[in-house]
């Protein structure tokens, strides 16, 4: 049997977690696991401009990773036990990737600017959405426990982001623009 799309059951501005709570659709942790969704949407995009294979499956581990948090938030603690882990092993392969790539590029000597090309552009969006995600998630946590892992997580990818910007542009040839003071 086939779902509808719609359920008009959120037509109040509410929406429910997996596990039946309910709450108004302007509740962090719903602007949490939105915001995590909408990092995805850019990441999924960004994928979609790389041609660069291994990149391209970073980036979809990455999308299925941010699942797996998102379904967290979206979730009451009872069904946590129900739900894909996250676990340091997540942390680490970014880590590693971070090094892979940072191993090839220039030491900073300043603060980069984003842009250059619209890849490297697309790289940067995603990184500061991250950080918006952080942020929301941070904010959760100071009214209900999160587990920590997802907040490491997402601080993590920020900085594989901010490094795989620097890697597209790297590769592409683009000259990065350094931010000197006024």
């Amino acid at each position: 049997m086939a779902f509808k799309i719609y359920t008009k059951k959120g037509d109040a501005g509410e929406t429910g977690l997996f596990g039946g709570k309910r709450l108004p659709k302007d509740h962090i942790r719903i602007v949490s696991y939105g915001t995590i969704d909408e990092l995805n949407a850019h990441i999924g995009h960004l994928r979609d401009y790389l041609t660069s294979a291994p990149l391209k499956e970073q980036l979809l581990r990455i999308q299925k990773t941010l699942f797996d948090v998102g379904s967290h938030l979206a979730a009451t603690p009872a069904m946590a036990g129900k739900l894909p882990v996250v676990d340091e092993s997540d942390v680490t392969v970014l880590e590693q990737a971070i090094d892979q790539m940072d191993a090839e590029l220039e030491p900073m000597t300043a603060f980069i600017l984003p842009g250059g090309h619209p890849v490297v552009s697309l790289a940067h969006i995603a990184r500061t959405v991250c950080r918006r995600a952080e942020r929301d998630v941070v904010a959760l946590h100071h009214l209900e426990p999160v587990d920590l892992i997802h907040l490491r997580y997402l601080n993590r990818l920020s900085d594989y982001l901010f490094v795989l910007g620097r890697k597209i542009a790297l590769d592409f040839g683009i000259e990065e623009l350094k931010w000197t003071p006024k």
